[in-house]
This record gives C-alpha cells, structure tokens and sequence, in this order.
C-alpha cells in the first residue's frame, strides 16, 4: 500500500490533540509520505503552533468544510486520531480510500484499517488515550519515537507572557502557579472555588508562589471568583486576550500547573512543567501517560466512580467534595521537591513518579 498524501484528523479535544503530537510530529517526519495535512478544528489550531508548519495545518471552520477539505487535499489515506463517528463518516464521504482509526463509537463499518479495544462485559477496557493514539498510528506504519507530548513556546513567545503578567503586577522574576480550574467536559469534573483558592493560598505561604488564575472562553467568571476568593493576590487572565496559543507560554514559564480534569494538564506534561491534577468521574487509566512529573489526586472507593458523566447523576458530587485542600497542596509540595531534586537524579526519576503519580 503506497501511500504519498496523508491527511492526520486530529482529536476534538485540548487534551487528546496534545497527547497526540508525538504521532503527528513522526507523520511529518515519516520519508513514505510525499505530503501530510493535519485536519484540525479551527480554535485547536494554534495549540500546534511553532510545532507544525503552518502550510500543514488545515483549520476546519464546520463539518460542511471538513468533507470540502478532505476532497481538496485528494489524500490517499486519513488516519483518524479523533474517534468520533462524524470524523470517520466525513472522511468516508469525501471519497479518501484508506480510513484507519480505532474501532469505537459504531463506527467500524465506516474504516478500512481498524484497531479494535478490548471490551468487557459490553464495555471498552480503559486503556491510556496515548497507548491508543500509537496504535492506530501503527496501522500505517508510523512509529513514533516516544508517547511524551511536546509543544512549542518561541523565547519571543515566553518573553510576551512574561510582559504580559508584569502588567498585571506579577514581578518578571516571580515564580507562579498556573491555575486552570474550568473543564469544558461539564460541572461533575470541577473542584470547588474555595477550595482552588486555598489550595494557592498554601503555596503561597509555603512555597511563595503567586497563582495565575487562566481558562477558556466562557470560563471568565469563575477564574475571576477563584482569583476573588484568594488572599495571596491572584492573578486572573479574565480581562485579558488569551487563547491556546498564549497558553503555550504562559505553562512554559510557570513553575507549577494546579488545574482539574482538563486539556491545559497536558500543556504541562508537553513543557515537563510539575502539575496536580484533581480528577473525579474519570478513568485515571485513559490518562496513565507522562506522569514522571504530575500527579493525580482522586477519592478512591466510590461504588459510583468513575461514572464519566457531565454532572453529577446522584447529586453529591463526592469524588470532588470529599478531595481536601490539604491534601491537593502537599501533593504539590511533593511534587515541587521530587521535581527539583530529579535535577541530578536523571532517569531514575521517571519511573519512581509514575509508580506514585496516582495518589
């Protein structure tokens, strides 16, 4: 099977996109491919930026343009890196011969190299996104070196956010938190407001970092309550242009990521910037990769967790609520330690975090 024009469909969400690059970056450098397009939604472009080349990237303005672009581009093969039923049916629609994907959302018929997950009791086995990602690339023959994600962020980049926060009263030389406490999926993956703010209040007692307080469209009022709610002076990005391009930056300089169950989590793993992660109703299996320096913080336990649900079915909302402040700042301050000490410890490091990344 020749294959010279690939189109890559990338995933619809922050996260996976990023989790993904390790394929997209060994597509564009595979020698077999005579030209590779990355297929992406147009306000998850710049999360590529300084990474692909920009006459690579398509941005997709709707699903009617989508069909248009796979035809334009008259690709011999689309490997689907999204595993929605809509990219596999756009895909075949537009007449591109080779559809290779994971087997997922009834939509196998649609794809003419599948891989299959293992299912039990009617139930996909939960397996990290990552490994998923690699083997569905496997289809094709493209091997990446690796499953760590990797992003750009320019010096012009970094030294622009850095002006940035000096404009909002953070000192150019001061350490600081990246806080992301939204979550597109839905409110059962969102820690309490007070709680974020304590949790940066600790640091900043213990550790002296300031907390950046950053989010999505939308997300504006409750990163200004957050920012509202602590005592230390944070700073919140609510009134400020922002995107997921400046995030790139803004991750890169920070010294640690606070964030829930979210796509900016993978921003630092793409940068090896040390995050906590609070999670609720998900499978911490679909996210078991890159953890030499995160940590997950989840209530163990629950009969009713992970439900994967957008709010919470039986109206407590534990797998939030019963997640202490205390507990999320020591994971931090743990976490700060191992990454600084792993400054001379080398590879070794890497494998200690991700026995113990899951706490």
């Amino acid at each position: 099977m020749r294959i010279a024009t690939l189109g890559l469909r990338a995933p619809n969400w922050v996260g996976d996109l990023v989790m993904a690059t390790p394929v997209i970056t060994a597509a564009l450098a595979d020698p077999r491919f005579e030209r590779v397009r990355v297929f992406v939604k147009k306000p998850l472009a710049k999360v590529l930026g300084g990474l692909v080349p920009d006459d690579a990237v398509v941005a997709l303005e709707s699903s009617a343009h989508e069909v248009d672009a796979l035809r334009r581009e008259r690709l011999d093969a689309v490997l689907l890196l999204s595993n929605s039923f809509g990219a596999a049916w756009r895909a075949a629609r537009a007449g591109v011969p080779v559809r290779a994907g994971a087997g997922l959302s009834a939509r196998r018929w649609l794809l003419s190299h599948a891989v299959v997950p293992t299912t039990q009791d009617g139930r996909r086995v939960p397996i990290p996104t990552a490994h998923l990602l690699a083997d569905v690339a496997g289809l094709l023959g493209i091997l990446p070196d690796g499953l760590e994600p990797r992003l750009a962020a320019s010096a012009a980049e970094r030294a622009a956010s850095r002006e940035e926060l000096a404009r909002l009263g953070l000192a150019h030389d001061a350490a600081y938190v990246v806080c992301s406490p939204g979550a597109a999926f839905g409110a059962a993956k969102l820690w309490p407001v007070e709680r974020f703010a304590a949790a940066l209040d600790q640091l900043h007692a213990r550790r002296g970092l300031r907390a950046v307080i950053s989010g999505g469209p939308g997300e504006e009022p409750l990163m200004d309550a957050v920012a509202r709610a602590t005592r230390s002076g944070a700073v919140s990005l609510a009134s400020v242009p922002r995107d997921l391009g400046t995030l790139r930056a803004l991750v890169a300089n920070a010294a640690l990521m606070l964030v829930g169950d979210s796509g900016p989590r993978w921003y630092a793993a793409a940068f090896d910037v040390p995050c906590v992660c609070v999670m609720g109703p998900n499978f911490p299996e679909l996210t078991a990769t890159s953890l030499e320096r995160a940590t997950i913080v989840r209530i163990e336990g629950l009969e009713c967790s992970p439900c994967i649900e957008r709010v919470c079915p039986l109206g407590h909302h534990r797998c939030m609520t019963d997640l202490s402040v205390e507990r999320v700042a020591r994971a931090a301050e743990r976490l700060l330690d191992e990454s600084s000490a792993s400054s001379g410890r080398g590879a070794p490091f890497a494998a200690d975090r991700a026995r113990e990344a899951i706490t």
